[in-house]
């Protein structure tokens, strides 16, 4: 048979869609598998080889638990609200409805002609109205809960983008989205209080299973420590300055304070510092940089002494002068720090540049030279004096601030309440509308969704207010409580919100009464199997989890965790090694190669072309060297014969059924697809196969090329769909060689190898290797004075 790919692959994609063969059962007796893959972004330049990638290893593991036996869902959708998408709109004044169902339209055609397996009677789209309804159902709960504030703050806003950040869309100084430098702007900010379920999220880690880097990106994201809250007075006021430390045994150290530009005692004691001159200048300064800058940049320490406030060591009473310092954030803990210079090189560096005392509380350094950072016995330190592990030393000092009444142990987490508001278009709106008598009220539940106005002119206002601003008819509304005049909250939710849930969804998709039935989500949840890019097991997962534990608290959901199991596949790199990207010209179309090697040859190749989890770069011979496998294995169809297959060949089909079925679940595609390059190029030496046989080695390859699989089941007269056939069973004592070759040593040296039944007894062995001619000529006319044989290993022949 030829591989004629464009035939047969249009044919077999209208006849799985036809047939509706991936269509999931909800309740079925079947045991059941739910496979996901992130949703994509449906841009305009549609899909690249990245997502054909990211959702070959869900697509083959659930063609295989489909012939496995089992009920499968693995759904897709779009997750479509985003800022390029209303950034093009602004460009080509086109809708972004108009545009987003064109995209979508667009990625649903590509991802039909790669034949992925997926079950688009449950597509979704985080656009839909009937799918934010949920999403802004859920804003509610929260709000209702006290997970929802509002807060003004500092925030990182992006200039061109003209819209507020998160730290994690920030990273680097640089906006997520446009790659422009971030500044910092005093906004009204809604946050979600992420923060609350710190520790669950932590303890849930334990109870999934997740590669271990997965599970420590997420703890460090967290970033859970332990340590003290201290209390500094400030002389000759009542207010104190609270810091937190995890060091709090290094206190007699503290020979100075550092406090954020924009603490709000600066302004509230302002007459009794004599330099605010300098004070608000150096605060303008601060404003100009983003957050990276001001804390992660290896830089000159800069800072500004307030004059006029002492600070006051509250375990030994000495005065300490108290600084500003850009890299100390009011969002980050207190705003404020306790510098102990001969103990943390930053602020041995700052003491230097400002000439502050550094007082030595543990030996072991020369801070004439640096800071000390390693542990050792506290000196300096009056009730500490003498202690040599640390973890006592802090343990005794905050019993010691416990009882004079300064301080107490603590936990705090590296990670912030999540920013939730966008001020652009293209999003969720948020339903809360501001009151001047009742405050922040929540739009009825009844009158969900709250749907985005009909608007032409999605331009963000000249200081980042969202576009709906301009929309009186939306803006001006009733407070749902009172009955007065009042004013809808105008910023949308960001990207992050729908994708927060969407995995829900996909299990009732229709549902008009609740975001999905209770008994389905029994049947569906959890995930089986959740894969997607490294670059979302932070923000991303992290979100959704927070959601899902949320919901689960409600009641809404039946499992404390969404993903039983989570992977992730490396990139894709360019065929110079780098980086996909247009500007290198180095982007791979997968379209272009459907056309012209076919579907199965790139579904092939993507899982073929190295491991899984590694970035690995594109190779033209290789795909080529996958069109080749493929025509070799539509050409069996004529070596067909009746005749059976001898052991040697039953034995290698059964182990490579073994090894395909494994290799599937570890994620070793590469070397299953190689397995079975094994295989064929046995039957093309042995010069024939039977139908059996065939049909064996075409179910072990369906998954990875299901078109071309199909054809050749329907060319040998098999049944049905191949995608619905039974998966071959290993039969473990075919996989068992007949024999084995094993050395044989005289007096400890190896002197030949001979052939044996796998298993025989010692005495058909020994006479193996005593009739062979090379150990014979061994043991010339010397006496055999003991005989040693390890079974199906080795023998040994003493001689003297």
């Amino acid at each position: 048979m030829k591989h004629n790919f464009k035939a047969i692959e249009s044919k077999w994609q209208q006849k799985w869609e036809e047939s509706k063969i991936f269509r999931a059962v909800d309740g079925s007796d079947k045991p059941k598998f739910y496979g996901l893959v992130e949703f994509p972004y449906p841009s305009g330049a549609g899909m690249h080889v990245g997502h054909i990638k990211a959702y070959s290893s869900i697509e083959v593991v659930s063609r295989k638990r489909r012939m496995e036996g089992y009920n499968v869902l693995f759904p897709i959708g779009f997750d479509a609200f985003g800022l390029p998408t209303e950034n093009y709109a602004i460009k080509t004044a086109t809708h972004p409805r108009i545009i987003t169902d064109r995209n979508i339209e667009k990625f649903s055609n590509q991802l039909k002609k790669v034949g992925f397996s997926f079950d688009w009677d449950r597509v979704i789209d985080t656009t839909d109205e009937d799918f934010y309804k949920w999403t802004q159902w859920i804003f509610l709960k929260m709000f209702e809960k006290g997970l929802v504030y509002r807060d003004k703050a500092w925030v990182n806003y992006c200039p061109s983008c003209k819209v507020v950040l998160s730290n994690e869309d920030s990273q680097g100084g640089k906006c997520d989205i446009c790659h422009s430098d971030v500044v910092q702007k005093s906004k009204d900010v809604w946050y979600l209080r992420i923060t609350q379920y710190a520790d669950r999220l932590l303890q849930g880690l334990d109870t999934v299973e997740y590669p271990e880097n997965i599970k420590q990106q997420q703890m460090n994201w967290i970033g859970k420590s332990t340590g003290a809250f201290v209390d500094f007075s400030v002389e000759g006021i009542e207010d104190k300055l609270q810091i937190y430390t995890t060091r709090p045994d290094t206190l007699f150290g503290v020979t100075f304070m550092v406090i954020a530009p924009e603490h709000p005692l600066i302004d509230k004691y302002a007459d009794k510092i004599s330099n605010m001159d300098a004070i608000q200048a150096y605060r303008a300064e601060c404003n100009k940089k983003t957050e990276f800058e001001r804390t992660q940049l290896v830089k000159d320490k800069t800072g500004v002494k307030l004059e006029g406030l002492m600070g006051i060591n509250p375990v030994n009473g000495k005065k300490i002068p108290i600084f500003i310092a850009d890299y100390v954030m009011m969002g980050y803990g207190t705003g404020a720090i306790m510098a102990v210079p001969a103990h943390d090189q930053r602020d041995y560096d700052f003491a230097k540049a400002f000439g502050i005392d550094i007082i030595e509380v543990i030996k072991g350094g020369d801070i004439d030279i640096e800071a000390y950072t390693g542990d050792g016995e506290m000196i300096n330190s009056d009730f500490l004096n003498g202690y040599t592990n640390k973890k006592d030393s802090i343990a005794r000092m905050i019993e010691e601030l416990e009882k004079m009444g300064i301080g107490k142990g603590g936990v705090q987490f590296k990670m912030k309440d999540w920013a939730f508001n966008r001020q652009r278009y293209w999003g969720e709106p948020i339903p809360i509308v501001h009151c001047p008598h009742c405050g922040d009220v929540a739009v009825p539940y009844e009158e969900l969704p709250l749907r985005l106005p009909k608007i032409e002119n999605f331009e963000p206002g000249s200081e980042g207010e969202s576009p709906l601003a301009k929309i009186e008819s939306f803006v001006n509304c009733k407070c749902p409580k009172c009955g007065r005049d009042a004013k809808r909250e105008t910023d949308t939710m960001p990207q992050w919100a729908g994708s927060s849930w969407y995995y829900l969804r996909y299990i009732d998709p229709h549902n008009d009464k609740c975001l999905a039935d209770m008994d389905k989500l029994k049947y569906w949840m959890p995930v089986d199997w959740y894969n997607g890019g490294m670059e979302h097991v932070t923000r991303h997962m992290i979100y959704s989890r927070f959601w899902h534990q949320f919901l689960y608290d409600l009641g809404v959901v039946n499992t404390p965790e969404p993903y039983a199991k989570r992977s992730a596949q490396g990139l894709i790199l360019g065929p110079d090694g780098e980086k996909m990207s247009k500007s290198k010209g180095n982007v791979i179309d997968p379209l272009d190669i459907v056309e012209e090697y076919g579907a199965d040859t790139l579904r092939t190749y993507v899982l073929f072309m190295g491991d899984y989890g590694v970035a690995t770069p594109w190779n033209d011979s290789s795909t080529k060297g996958c069109k080749r496998f493929l025509e070799r294995v539509a050409a069996l169809t004529d070596k067909l014969t009746d005749e059976p297959a001898t052991p040697d060949f039953e034995s290698k089909l059964h182990k490579t059924i073994k090894k395909v079925s494994s290799d599937i679940e570890d994620m070793k595609f590469n070397t299953a697809i190689a397995s079975l390059m094994t295989l064929v190029n046995e039957v093309y030496a042995v010069g024939s196969i039977n139908k059996e046989n065939l049909t064996i080695l075409i179910k072990l390859l369906c998954p990875f090329a299901p078109h071309l699989c199909e054809e050749i089941w329907e060319t040998i007269g098999g049944e049905g769909f191949l995608s619905l056939a039974e998966w071959p069973k290993c039969d473990e004592s075919k996989t068992v060689d007949a024999t084995k070759e094993i050395g044989v040593q005289v007096n400890g040296k190896l002197k030949g190898t001979i052939v044996i039944p796998t298993d025989a007894e010692k005495e058909q062995v020994l006479a193996i290797a005593k009739a062979d001619g090379k150990i014979q000529f061994a043991i010339g006319d010397k006496t055999i004075v003991k005989e040693i044989y390890v079974p199906n290993k080795i023998v040994n022949l003493v001689v003297k």
